[in-house]
């Protein structure tokens, strides 16, 4: 009986995973793309609001509300992945998310404050849309620009959250911030997660490095697909 060649074993497996989160990972991005067209053509409240546009009553429905608003609303929900990805290309990248957390708190302060910024739904499409294009460019601008530029979508962003909760008691307002900041941060670090391991493979599969770039442009098509809906209305 002749003993298995664990050499060519090995040889082959890095090649079966390559293929196999190539095919993966494009096709849980094309439904990303399909999911994002269906979502224009949604009702806007119901895109955005998880309660459907009432006020949450209590600390529960604050929170729950909270996590659900980046989530539903597929703008904000593909610039935290775009954040979370480009974080895993830079040392130091969790800086990205932070700022962009933080920056969107301070957005939803001046919401509440009941200051306007200019046009917030083309910068939020735009934005996603930025975003895309620098995970698709690689590394070709350095970290304090794209930290600086988070902290930018992140006031905005940040604005729009203030909508679902302007009006509200103080618990559920607090639950409110504790559950968007909580989701935002949580679902940057899980991409960012997702993307250093991607990173670090591609070393011996470069291969692998294709897709982070396929990534951004499907990040990139989302964000055009929303910032031309608000352009043409």
């Amino acid at each position: 009986m002749l003993a298995p060649n664990f050499s060519k074993i090995s040889g082959v497996l890095p090649k079966l995973f390559a293929a196999t989160f190539n095919h993966l990972g494009r096709a849980f991005l094309g439904l990303m793309v399909l999911t994002g067209m269906l979502s224009l053509a949604a009702a806007p409240a119901l895109a955005h609001h998880p309660l459907g546009g009432r006020l949450p009553a209590n600390f529960f429905e604050g929170l729950m509300s909270g996590v659900g608003h980046p989530v539903i609303g597929l703008d904000h929900l593909a610039f935290v992945i775009a954040a979370g990805l480009i974080a895993a290309t830079r040392p130091k990248g969790v800086l990205i998310p932070i700022m962009f957390v933080l920056a969107s708190l301070a957005g939803t302060a001046i919401h509440l404050m009941s200051l306007d910024l200019p046009a917030p739904e083309f910068v939020i499409s735009a934005s996603v849309l930025a975003f895309g294009v620098i995970l698709a460019m690689g590394n070709k601008l350095n970290l304090a620009t794209v930290a600086s530029l988070a902290a930018l979508a992140g006031v905005f962003h940040g604005f729009a959250y203030g909508e679902g909760i302007f009006g509200a008691e103080p618990t559920p307002m607090a639950a409110y911030l504790i559950g968007f900041a909580g989701i935002q941060m949580a679902i940057t670090l899980l991409f960012a997660f997702i993307g250093s391991n991607v990173v670090k493979r591609s070393t011996a599969l470069p291969s692998l490095n294709l897709n982070l770039r396929f990534a951004g442009f499907t990040l990139a098509g989302i964000g055009l697909a929303f910032l031309s809906s608000v352009v043409i209305g």
